[in-house]
């Protein structure tokens, strides 16, 4: 169990939905699986045209938006894996509200948190299931097809509900940086170990890590007490999407210069940095300071 059962929702964060519509990628199942990881925890569906030469396609039919009614209490986090990923973000909204101001003198204020199966517009274009978890500057809001957390185990990942906190964590650390107003620094165009690309995405773990540490401390904590296994759960979620990792895994050459998220040790110190720390100076990897 991670989540505490007797812990209530206030408000619905998530909204669902999807479409019956497609993203015409190319270059067959290993581009799709690329691509998503590639995006996950970052990345922008805009760009997919700029990494495959594909082009997106947009004809779809989308579904209502709803709510996730049967997402009320930590005992349906546990058990679902959509409850999962909204109380997850209520717990990430309310640590950042308590923390954000205070450490960076930035107000907070809540992204959007969508949901979805198949096929969505977004701010940031059209997404599918295969582009991953990502964050849209644009609309301000998280999504997630949660089927996509299976891939995790294609990379040395586990599919655990810690891992898959760890990422919701992550994405909203991007919310953060774009109410730093820094987020925009990040160049895919323009990778390398040490791109700003790079930075980014590390400094996004690394606020994942702070949510970690304060996730399951005091009366209004949302998780129940984080054990050695579950940080090891994430350490590794880490490992598995770091770029290094993925190249490899993907049978080609490593190569440092392409790196657009960091190296699998770079991912694992940076959450750890954060996780044993609570503090954002720790994250700091653009060195600008100014953190309390």
């Amino acid at each position: 169990m991670t989540f505490r059962g007797d812990i209530e929702k206030s408000e619905n964060l998530a909204r669902s939905g999807g479409s019956g519509g497609r993203i015409a990628l190319g270059g067959g199942v290993g581009t799709v699986v690329l691509v998503g990881l590639y995006l996950l925890m970052g990345g922008n569906p805009s760009d997919l045209g700029q990494l495959i030469g594909g082009q997106t396609d947009g004809g779809q039919t989308q579904q209502s938006a709803g709510t996730l009614d049967h997402c009320k209490t930590g005992a349906d986090a546990n058990e679902n894996t959509d409850c999962r990923v909204e109380f997850t973000g209520l717990s990430v909204n309310q640590m950042w509200e308590e923390q954000l101001a205070q450490q960076s003198g930035v107000e907070y204020t809540k992204p959007g948190l969508t949901i979805f199966s198949n096929s969505i517009a977004t701010g940031c274009g059209q997404a599918s299931s295969a582009t991953g978890p990502f964050y849209c500057p644009s609309d301000q809001t998280a999504y997630f097809d949660v089927s996509f957390f299976d891939e995790l185990g294609k990379f040395g990942g586990e599919n655990t509900p810690f891992a898959q906190e760890y990422i919701v964590a992550h994405e909203f650390g991007h919310h953060v940086q774009n109410l730093e107003g820094t987020l925009g620094l990040s160049d895919y165009n323009n990778p390398g170990q040490d791109s700003n690309a790079v930075k980014i995405e590390l400094q996004a773990d690394c606020y994942g890590g702070v949510w970690a540490h304060y996730a399951d401390k005091g009366e209004k904590a949302f998780l129940e007490p984080i054990t050695d296994d579950q940080v090891k759960d994430a350490i590794n979620a880490a490992r598995a999407v770091g770029d290094d990792n993925i190249q490899k895994r993907s049978g080609t050459e490593i190569n440092p210069e392409s790196f657009t998220h960091g190296s699998s040790e770079q991912r694992q110190e940076a959450f750890l940095a954060g996780y044993k720390s609570g503090k954002m100076s720790s994250c700091d990897t653009l060195g600008r300071g100014g953190y309390k």
